[in-house]
Order: structure tokens, then sequence, then C-alpha cells
């Protein structure tokens, strides 16, 4: 994983935006960090279905540190860089990025380090055809 700060920019595509609601809001009126963490297994899922060639499940996350909090009406984007495709599993990293209320210059808000496991239509793990 990379240092939060030491990047300036995104790494890997883009894989969802979404606008931060007020229903997703704490008292304080800003965005709940378990939100933050829906939302990007939702990005590393859709990636990592895509890769699979069929159903995912997420395994583990590790390495999550908030450095920001996020506002009200933020677009909050998630971008997905897969890592290593095993056996069966897929490591990536999912980064999320927002813009300044001020200056419109992207701000990292966290990443995370997330597992999924490709499953078959019983839920018990498959092997990833990759295609050799």
């Amino acid at each position: 994983m990379n240092d939060l700060d030491s990047i300036p920019l995104p790494q890997g595509d883009l894989a969802l935006q979404v606008v931060a609601m007020p229903k997703d809001t704490n008292a304080d009126g800003d965005i709940y960090g378990g939100w933050l963490l829906q939302q990007m297994d939702i990005a590393g899922g859709a990636v990592a279905r895509e890769v699979a060639g069929g159903r995912v499940a997420t395994v583990a996350v590790s390495g999550m540190s908030f450095l920001t909090p996020v506002h009200l009406g933020a677009i909050v984007s998630c971008y997905a860089d897969v890592l290593e495709v095993g056996r069966s599993s897929i490591r990536m990293v999912v980064e999320v990025w927002i813009s300044s209320k001020h200056d419109g210059e992207p701000i990292k808000v966290t990443e995370g380090v997330f597992v999924f496991v490709a499953i078959d239509q019983n839920g018990r793990t498959r092997q990833i055809d990759q295609g050799d």
C-alpha cells in the first residue's frame, strides 16, 4: 500500500462516483466512515466481479486510515487498482477522493486493501479463469 500522503492524484481506475447525501451524515454534518467503507466495498466488488468473471465476496479489508472528513454534497470518487490475482482471490487497493469545496483540488480521504474471493452459485470458493 502507498503512503497515504505521498501520491497527489488517484491511483487506479475510477470504479464508482456518488454524492454524499444528508442521510449519510453524523450529527456534525460529516459523512460516516462506515458509509465510505460501504462505497469502497461496492466499487472494489464491481471491479473484482469483472476480473473474476462472476460472483465474488469480500473476505478482508485492511489498512484504513481516514485523512479528512467528507462534507455533505461532496462527490465521492472511488478508484480501484488490482494488485494481485490469485487462484481464487483478487487483492486491490481502493482509494477515496473528493474535490475541495474551495478550489476544486482533489483531496484524498482514505484508502484500504480489499481482498475478494470468487464464489460459485452455492457460495463456495471457485477458481478464477485467467485465460492461460
